[in-house]
């Protein structure tokens, strides 16, 4: 009978490890699970649509690294890799401009929240958060293609509004001057670009990451496959460009709001027009690495945004200010009070962020901005703007997208003029040269909109 009791006894233990490891076995199925579906609903029909439903912001889909891990001043190098290996992760990349900030793989895939979750209990880690998914600032995704090769100057309505064409009469911008554009990469291509597109000098060695290898940043950088070829397969990049620095007077297409201009193209967005936190840290920091390597970057363009927010991409853009970079984003295409509920980057306050809500025809806020009468800094026109598209074409866009890059147009004339202004007193002299108008009034903090020959002094 004893032995009887024995038999029982084993079988019994035997189930009951055989129960442990196969609910051991659900729960990593349940994670991968979890990870493998994107944490946002079926893609909308509209970017529009993806902001107004409150799903921009959220964890980055299945295949994205999953957590930006912020290690304490001290940790060294070994002791991080040491830990992630402890959690059988991985170090993707170590951010040069932001010590200790750190791209973190799980190859397990697992839920992007629970592996923050699980740093942060870390004595060493300062703050880990989940790899948030960004998405565009545009208004809405219907493409209006006119002529090619075709002279739409007289289509450009909102020049008139910003008082571009007198600015130009004292100065037409400077080939010295580069502004980043940090979107889907751009169309270098495009006829009405090529000639204002960033090159890095012969003299000047490759980017080089110690992480990621060395990169032959010919044109800029691509932050989705680590490369050198930031071509735009979207388009949003190619608009925002063309309304920066299309070339003028070369009987081809449009005028961008300076003439003559380097524009340095920087690629975290996909196709879809979707990117993650992590990639933009990348190209941000690449940006920054071109500064310090002398290259004359003066204002970075965000046409973009994200409901969540991330504190490494906060501290990566207050490193683009301490290396003198203006940083241009736009307010959100949501209809939003931003004083009431952030949009990121443009809801940050690390003093060199400028955020812009949009403009329709006579002034008036667009219907569709965002605005704020403490976050958002001013307006620009933003409905209806012609511009470069990809295929060498050209289209009429909406959105505070399409704000935020006739500012930092201005910004680049402004400095043109007045080369030695540093980054504070470029913020202060766009923001204080403004076009005082009625419908603005506490809706942005000037109460006015951008006024470009006011900026370049005259």
């Amino acid at each position: 009978m004893s032995r009887n009791k024995a038999i029982l006894a084993v079988t019994l233990v035997l189930v009951i490890i055989l129960l442990v490891a196969f609910g051991a076995q659900v729960r990593k199925l349940q994670r991968q699970l979890r990870s493998s579906v994107r944490l946002i609903p079926a893609e909308p029909k509209s970017h529009q649509d993806a902001a107004e439903n409150g799903v921009v912001g959220d964890v980055a889909s299945s295949g994205r690294p999953e957590v930006l891990v912020k290690f304490r001043a001290g940790v060294s190098d070994e002791v991080i890799s040491e830990i992630a290996a402890r959690f059988n992760d991985r170090v993707q990349d170590e951010i040069e401009a932001v010590p200790g900030l750190t791209v973190i793989d799980d190859p397990d895939n697992a839920d992007a929240p629970a592996v923050a979750a699980q740093y942060q209990t870390l004595p060493e880690v300062e703050y880990a958060e989940p790899n948030y998914e960004i998405s565009l600032d545009q208004a809405d995704n219907d493409k209006k293609p006119v002529g090619v090769n075709d002279p739409r100057f007289d289509q450009q309505w909102w020049l008139a509004d910003i008082s571009d064409k007198q600015a130009w009469t004292k100065t037409k911008g400077s080939d010295q001057i580069v502004v980043a554009v940090l979107d889907s990469g751009v169309e270098y291509t495009h006829a009405d670009l090529v000639n204002n597109i960033w090159t890095r000098p012969a003299s000047m060695t490759p980017y080089h990451d110690r992480d990621l290898g060395t990169v032959d940043d010919v044109h800029g950088y691509n932050a989705v496959t680590n490369d050198g070829d930031p071509m735009d397969d979207n388009g949003h990049g190619t608009n925002c460009a063309g309304i920066i620095g299309a070339e003028c007077r070369n009987e081809v297409g449009i005028c961008g709001v300076t003439w003559n201009i380097k524009i340095m193209p920087l690629r975290f967005l996909n196709a879809g027009g979707f990117g993650t936190t992590a990639d933009a840290i990348e190209a941000i920091n690449y940006a920054i690495d071109r500064k310090h390597a002398a290259v004359n970057l003066r204002v970075i363009n965000a046409s973009w945004g994200l409901t969540r927010r991330s504190r490494a991409l906060e501290d990566t853009i207050r490193k683009a200010y301490e290396a003198g970079i203006l940083f241009v984003a736009s307010s959100g295409s949501a209809k939003n009070n931003n004083d009431a509920t952030a949009h990121y980057p443009a809801s940050y306050e690390t003093g060199n962020i400028i955020s812009v809500a949009a403009l329709e025809k006579k002034g008036s806020l667009a219907r569709f901005s965002n605005y704020g009468a403490k976050s958002v800094n001013l307006a620009a026109p933003g409905q209806d703007i012609l511009t470069t598209g990809l295929g060498n074409e050209y289209e009429q866009r909406s959105g505070t997208s399409m704000a935020a890059p006739v500012v930092a147009g201005v910004a680049a004339l402004a400095l043109s003029a007045r080369p030695g202004l540093s980054v504070d007193q470029l913020r202060s002299l766009l923001l204080e040269s403004v076009d005082k108008l009625p419908d603005l009034k506490g809706k942005v903090s000037t109460g006015g909109r951008i006024h470009a020959t006011r900026a370049v002094g005259r």
